[in-house]
């Protein structure tokens, strides 16, 4: 059985939910790792690091489960809570002497909450909820692995409970789900009292005081679509062993060459080459796309440079979107295309009720969307009345169909124009964009509506 899956991640939610459609468990503070098991046993990382010798204690898996592939998370129990950096001691571990130490004094736990295949069948096409069963049904408990536990409905209550108990948050996932393998799904959610994201380390300015001899701040970037963007700079939140530690790593690393485009500090930057991962907790994201108020918490040396992607931070805004509607009723499709080259957008004549047109444009991973009564303005100077409604999956830009009567947004679904779009201006009160369709192209603005209120917007065609 070799190794070849990599792990479904889960999107950011802005707050916990309740919903009958989704299923709710710990987020747990640790290692992601697959397990491969049959005669022989691999435990492997998120790239792809073999865990099992730092682990020994996990060996124990032969004997839970037969001819398996299992996803889940290695922690190390401290007090009843996941105690993150015993866990990282344990995995950088080389010596066989030390290795068997740290397993009696920080013993591993893996908490299972998937089964990808089973007797070399993949199950990874089966609804979650089924693959659940499957588990539970395939893997036995034992001292050093045990099955994740998780409720049904009551995302509210879950989390608050979490957080109350020192859990850092909640994972929300879709009881009809696939498993996604390698892709950052809306099927699931992390929902998290600490917003925070892992960041590559692209360079750092020179420090000053007590920290001459070492740095000021780390200049941190993510990538989008395998480029890397700047999204700030961190310079708190170390200790003073910490800072020395990284100085020594950061040696190996440097470079002459700029390795990070768009970096707007004033301050001379060494710069080095992208190999380090940190975790860094902050505040939200600014209009920019820049980390506020951010604060260094620990190094992530289990994950690889490429796997810090922008989507990390990006929140997940379709709670809205599947709260409205029952998938076992409405054909809309329930999201998970991910974006492509080029921003699309999509115009929907939509009968419902009344007859109006649906403006929807891809921002952030989802379908901003507007509803305009009147239809789209075709000549200068006409303005028309738009509404901001929930954001939809990407996929909903290919949908044509009948909503069925009962449902959200009950009636036909057309689309009227579809295509890519140029974006000039995207801020809290103005989006000036240039659609490239059949129907509808040009230079548009939306313009926010203040007087009328919070969701309304004037759609007008400019001049040039």
């Amino acid at each position: 059985m070799k190794p070849q899956y990599k792990p479904m991640l889960a999107q950011l939610a802005k707050t916990p939910f309740n919903s009958k459609e989704w299923i709710f468990e710990v987020k747990w503070d640790g290692i992601r790792a697959i397990s491969y098991i049959n005669n022989e046993l691999s435990i492997r990382s998120r790239n792809q690091k073999e865990l099992k010798d730092n682990f020994p204690e996990l060996n124990e898996l032969k004997d839970l489960a037969k001819d398996v592939v299992l996803d889940g998370e290695i922690v190390v129990m401290n007090d009843g809570k996941a105690d993150f950096q015993a866990l990282l001691e344990r995995s950088r571990s080389t010596t066989i002497s030390n290795i068997e130490y740290l397993a009696k004094k920080s013993p591993a736990t893996y908490v299972v909450f998937d089964i990808l295949e089973k007797q070399r069948t993949p199950l990874t096409n089966l609804p979650l909820i089924e693959r659940k069963k499957m588990l539970a049904d395939s893997v036995k408990e034992g001292k050093h692995a045990v099955l994740s536990v998780f409720v049904e409905d009551v995302g509210k209550e879950y989390y608050e409970a979490a957080v109350k108990r020192g859990v850092e948050g909640i994972v929300a996932k879709r009881k009809d789900s696939s498993y996604e393998s390698g892709i950052r799904s809306h099927n699931w959610l992390k929902i998290k009292k600490n917003l925070s994201c892992e960041c590559v380390i692209f360079g750092f300015t020179a420090g000053e005081g007590i920290r001459k001899e070492t740095f000021g701040a780390l200049i941190l970037g993510l990538y989008n679509k395998g480029e890397p963007i700047y999204v700030g700079k961190v310079g708190t939140g170390f200790s003073q062993a910490g800072v020395t530690e990284l100085r020594n790593m950061f040696r190996k690393l440097e470079t002459n060459e700029e390795t990070l485009q768009g970096v707007d500090v004033d301050e001379k930057i060494t710069w080095l080459k992208p190999q380090i991962v940190c975790e860094v907790l902050y505040q939200t994201l600014t209009k920019d796309g820049k980390l506020r108020m951010p604060r260094f918490n620990r190094l992530r040396t289990d994950k690889s440079p490429l796997e810090c992607t922008m989507d990390q931070v990006r929140s997940n805004n379709l709670q809205e979107y599947a709260s409205k509607r029952d998938f076992m009723a409405t054909p809309e499709p329930k999201g998970g295309q991910t974006e492509g080259e080029e921003r699309t957008f999509v115009v929907q004549e939509h009968h419902a009720r009344r007859l109006h047109y649906d403006l929807r444009l891809e921002k952030d991973g989802v379908l901003k969307s507007w509803a305009v009564p009147k239809g789209l303005p075709t000549k200068s100077g006409e303005k028309r009345l738009a509404i901001e409604v929930e954001d939809h999956p990407l996929d909903y830009a290919k949908f044509e169909g009948t909503i069925p009567e009962g449902q959200y947004g009950a009636g036909t679904v057309k689309i009227w124009d579809r295509g890519s779009y140029e974006l000039k201006v995207w801020d809290e009160n103005k989006i000036e964009f240039m659609p490239k369709g059949e129907r509808f192209d040009g230079r548009y603005v939306l313009a926010r509506f203040k007087k009328a209120g919070e969701k309304q917007w004037l759609l007008f065609k400019a001049r040039g």
